[in-house]
């Protein structure tokens, strides 16, 4: 598993190429890479927000207190893992569609590994500094787009054209995903457990 995040980092084409060659089997044991990586984002936002706090301008750090924290990082882990597996299955609901034969855990996988790259940089929440983060968040997400784009044809073994409109309609759910979950945060946060700072 590892060393798939490794390869898809630095040498992208090459790893999806393994990753395509794998059996269904080999494709099921990779499934705790999503569970496993989306780990490191959680953990690092929880000791970021309640111990290191961040700061808009002068004066100190706000932090969030541990079980308000603790509350929200479990709602931020379940919600990516829910979300790469909702993205899986529409990659594998619009396989039929640009001609490629696949099962449900080709497409969980294809979008675990295409998001390697935004679960890396959630390390960075452990020093909240809002410019920073965005600017790791947009690398992080561009870099995914490029994974994908690469990764789907050689994947789903579909040509080039093909796999340029099944990503660009992947990146279109992505999208609205994206949109669905900050309105269903600003929910989450308004009607259920709203942060408690100190």
């Amino acid at each position: 598993m590892l060393i798939h995040m490794f390869g898809l980092m630095v040498q992208p084409r090459r790893q999806w190429e393994l990753i395509s060659s794998l059996s269904e089997k080999n494709l099921r044991r990779q499934i705790p890479y999503v569970v496993i990586l989306a780990l490191f984002p959680a953990v690092a936002w929880y000791f970021g927000t309640t111990q290191v706090g961040w700061s808009i301008g002068s004066g100190d750090p706000v932090k969030i207190t541990g079980q308000s924290a603790l509350e929200l990082v479990a709602v931020f882990y379940c919600t990516m893992v829910l979300t790469v597996v909702a993205i899986g299955y529409f990659i594998h609901w619009m396989a039929k569609t640009y001609g490629a034969e696949t099962h449900p855990l080709k497409g969980v996988v294809i979008a675990g590994f295409t998001a390697t790259p935004i679960f890396l940089v959630g390390i960075a929440g452990i020093y909240p500094l809002l410019w920073l983060d965005i600017f790791l968040a947009t690398v992080a997400v561009a870099y995914a787009v490029y994974l994908l784009y690469l990764g789907i044809p050689i994947v789903m073994g579909v040509s080039e054209e093909r796999g340029f409109l099944f990503s660009s309609a992947i990146i279109t759910v992505s999208l609205v995903m994206a949109v669905l979950i900050m309105v269903g945060t600003v929910l989450f946060w308004s009607y259920v457990s709203e942060p408690v700072f100190h």
